[in-house]
């Protein structure tokens, strides 16, 4: 797609050039070009994707929501530690800490007028926890696990029930998984083969958000209104955004250089790098992301990469600095490099792995592979801008050792599924715990029990006990001694090797607002402004 076949949205703007557009643009409406959008509306769908998180955000309330803070430099993030009403205008912890009683916004509407109940609330929390992968696994990261942990007391208040006290319960209620549908329009579509309605909410929202969804052309665009009646915060500013799909990474600089665009959040790393030094229109956000890396994942139900010293040799054999140059454009934090055992419980944090050839080799033979192997090597097509280099350098690495690794590009529509399938021999991938805890990443990534992004197939009961020791320690030295063993662990079996802590790159037209930095990486259009 270039300049010239990227028109507006004829809801937004009529059939105007986008030339044309940076003119008529009004400052309450919001464009917006990015690789790739949303492949469902529903988040809890099967292979949901990341840009469909942000639908979710901005469609559905949930009971909670974080609050924020003022980082040194003067950045806006989150604050992990502050906890605000959004659909619950308060709260009341049990005096034994075992359950917690919201009271909900007596005029919270759905998008469709139907008044917000606890009976919704109910429907919503109980479809989390029950319809399987992803949701349901985000939902037992913080011990909410079944249906009758859930009770509606009347039609504005409602009681959730532990089953265990758990640091991450009352975060993992504000996060993107717990939203509230209105449950009597998505039962209206629901059929005996599909109770919760996932095949029609994948296409259709149910939502009482600040925004409605107005138009949704899959690999083309996604187009928010504003829902006036919203209650559950401050009225939006914008009054639409028009969030466009532009596969090419220079067409959206050139955009966006051009006037065209209000903001990208997906460029490849040399572009940020680039237009962050360059000054003028274009102001570039830069944090590092929590809890999350880049790393290499070695399937470890698959020969040869369920043998450890093969593992070991692949993490001595990457090209850690040609990747963090060539494919990241040093917009990281490396985690290659580090000194020796693990002393701390900082995550991420680097390995003792560096680039040394002769170990990986001397590995390998010991391993039974002297002359190496042959295998594949996938990455997501739709992160291809980093993806893709690094791929190539990988390849270029295992090749020095006798592994020949063929490229397997898969689409970013279906990476989140080809991911849960845990097939693939050996994959690039990033990942990012949305909670800000070590044990959370590793509860996700490491854990043999099912663990939905434990994209390594990676089994170790001895593992899993350190993790449920972190995640329910009494005492913070316990807490700090499980922490330094599972990662040392980790580290030593290294089914995934860590490469780089990816930094969030937002750039942005200087008349525009209000970012602010969130564990989901979608910015969060109820904030933003233009001057």
């Amino acid at each position: 797609m270039d300049r010239r076949h990227f028109i507006a949205s004829t809801s937004a703007l009529g059939v105007l050039p986008l030339a044309a557009q940076a003119q008529a643009r009004p400052q309450d409406v919001l464009v917006v070009a990015n690789e790739f959008g949303p492949n469902s509306l529903d988040i809890h769908t099967v292979g949901a994707n990341r840009p469909s998180y942000g639908v979710s955000w901005l469609v559905y309330d949930r009971l909670m929501t974080y609050g924020k803070r003022t980082l040194p430099d003067g950045r806006v993030a989150y604050d992990r530690n502050k906890l605000e009403p959004e659909l619950a205008e308060s709260w009341q912890m049990a005096p034994d800490g075992m359950s917690v009683t919201f009271k909900l916004r007596k005029n919270a509407k759905f998008h469709d007028g139907t008044p917000v109940t606890a009976k919704d609330v109910k429907w919503s929390m109980d479809r989390a926890v029950s319809v399987g992968g992803f949701p349901t696994f985000q939902m037992a990261a913080g011990s909410l696990e079944k249906p009758e942990q859930f009770e509606v007391v009347d039609d504005h208040t409602f009681r959730v029930k532990f089953i265990r006290k758990d640091k991450l319960s009352m975060n993992d209620l504000a996060v993107v998984v717990p939203c509230v549908f209105n449950s009597e329009l998505v039962k209206k579509n629901a059929t005996p083969q599909d109770p919760w309605g996932l095949a029609w909410t994948r296409n259709n929202t149910a939502g009482g958000g600040a925004f409605k969804v107005e138009a949704w052309r899959p690999g083309q665009e996604i187009v928010y209104v504003r829902f006036d009646d919203w209650k559950s915060g401050p009225l939006p500013k914008l009054r639409r955004i028009v969030q466009r799909d532009v596969p090419n990474a220079g067409n959206r600089r050139a955009l966006l250089l051009k006037g065209d665009i209000d903001i990208t959040y997906d460029l490849p790393p040399k572009d940020f790098a680039e237009l962050s030094k360059e000054g003028g229109a274009i102001k570039v956000s830069a944090t590092p992301i929590e809890n999350s890396m880049f790393y290499l994942g070695m399937n470890t139900t698959k020969p040869p990469f369920n043998n450890p010293k093969v593992r070991q040799a692949v993490a001595y054999v990457l090209p850690y600095d040609k990747i963090y140059d060539n494919a990241l454009y040093g917009r990281a934090a490396k985690l290659y490099g580090g000194t020796g055992p693990v002393k701390t419980i900082a995550w991420p944090q680097a390995t003792a792995y560096a680039t040394d050839v002769a170990k990986a080799k001397a590995l390998l033979a010991e391993a039974g592979f002297p002359n190496g192997f042959e295998t594949t090597l996938s990455f997501d097509l739709g992160g291809a801008t980093i993806g893709e280099p690094m791929a190539v350098l990988v390849q270029e690495a295992l090749g020095s050792i006798g592994i020949k690794a063929q490229i397997n590009k898969i689409p970013g529509a279906t990476w989140r599924a080809a991911l849960l399938k845990k097939d693939m021999p050996m994959l690039i991938n990033r990942f990012g715990g949305w909670l800000d805890y070590p044990e959370y990443f590793f509860f996700w990534c490491y854990h043999g029990q099912n663990a939905v992004f434990n994209t390594m197939s990676y089994q170790n009961p001895k593992l899993d006990k350190m993790i449920t020791n972190a995640r329910f320690a009494e005492s913070k030295p316990i807490y700090d001694s499980s922490v330094r063993e599972m990662i040392q662990l980790a580290f030593d079996e290294v089914p995934r090797i860590p490469i780089a802590q990816p930094t969030m790159d937002v750039a942005m037209q200087k008349n525009v607002n209000g970012y602010m930095y969130w564990f989901h990486l979608q910015p969060d259009y109820r904030q933003l402004s233009k001057a």
